[in-house]
């Protein structure tokens, strides 16, 4: 069991008190062979409820992501998957429950605390600069320097060639030119920047949003393939997604949320389009 809590900043998981264990129903529908903590899990979230005055919107939600897993979350809308992605991402604080990032307990107040503790999310709308290239988009906010004093100056020349290294690192090649202003890219274009971005500092764990819900098919099946190719650098990915099709491509394991409660977790190998359906309908058995 995890001794210490690391405070990464004031927030939300900080009262200092061990989490709660796993409920039994909760437990019971992970896969065999699981234990409560384990050494492979990248992340894991433990008994995490939040409400907006009378809204329930998560009640008691446990999940884990292991190294090198992608889980696809899913649930009707009002489930209260982006709820708990903002909880994660340290967007809005949790009422209750307990953050592991590989077995150790964090505080997470800000989305700068998530980021220290190797959590990055790329969400539907990008929060991408338009009027800036692909460089200036990577590195903004967190820019390059050479020189001190007065001489102190942005090393663009850095930054451009950390930014192809970062694209060759993650196989991108749909984008010809890192000087291309963002405005002119395609959509599958600016979610491959913003994907490069979020592993800029080579953060383990990512969270993607809707990744692929604002694309035609063959961006989205590029967008696919770079979750497969971060899974294969050992990556920790969560995933939302309406998509079903593209969970039964990407996902090693399914988190069904529904009415803010973890309905079902599957094996994405030993279950079925319909089982998956059912349970976001609340129907699961």
């Amino acid at each position: 069991m995890v001794s210490e809590v690391r405070d990464v900043g004031p927030g939300p998981f900080g009262s200092g008190q061990q989490a709660a264990p796993i409920a039994v129903g909760e437990q019971a529908a992970m896969p065999s062979g699981e234990e409560a903590v384990d050494r492979g899990e990248a992340l894991r979230v433990e008994g995490v409820s939040k409400s907006f005055g009378l809204v329930q919107a998560l009640v008691g939600v446990s999940l884990s992501v292991h190294h090198g897993e992608v889980v696809a979350l899913v649930g009707d809308n009002g489930a209260g998957k982006s709820t708990l992605i903002k909880v994660i991402s340290g967007v809005i604080a949790p009422d209750e429950g307990a953050l592991y990032v590989n077995g150790e307990r964090v505080v997470v107040r800000s989305t700068n605390d998530a980021a220290a503790c190797g959590i990055r999310t790329i969400y539907q709308d990008l929060a991408l600069a338009d009027n800036l290239d692909v460089v200036e988009n990577l590195f903004l906010g967190r820019e390059l320097f050479r020189g001190v004093g007065p001489l102190r100056r942005v090393d663009f020349g850095a930054m451009r060639q950390r930014t192809a290294a970062v694209l060759s690192e993650l196989g991108i090649g749909t984008i010809p030119d890192s000087r291309a202003l963002v405005a002119q890219l395609s959509g599958g274009q600016r979610q491959t920047v913003a994907v490069a971005r979020a592993t800029l500092d080579n953060c383990p764990i990512l969270l993607f949003d809707e990744p692929t819900a604002s694309l035609g098919l063959k961006e989205a099946h590029n967008v696919i393939e770079l979750v497969r190719r971060l899974r294969a650098q050992g990556t920790a990915i969560l995933i939302i997604t309406h998509n079903m099709r593209q969970v039964f491509e990407v996902a090693d394991r399914i988190v069904v949320l529904h009415l803010g409660k973890v309905g079902a977790v599957f094996r994405t190998s030993s279950t079925t389009h319909e089982a998956v359906v059912k349970a976001i309908m609340g129907k699961a058995s």
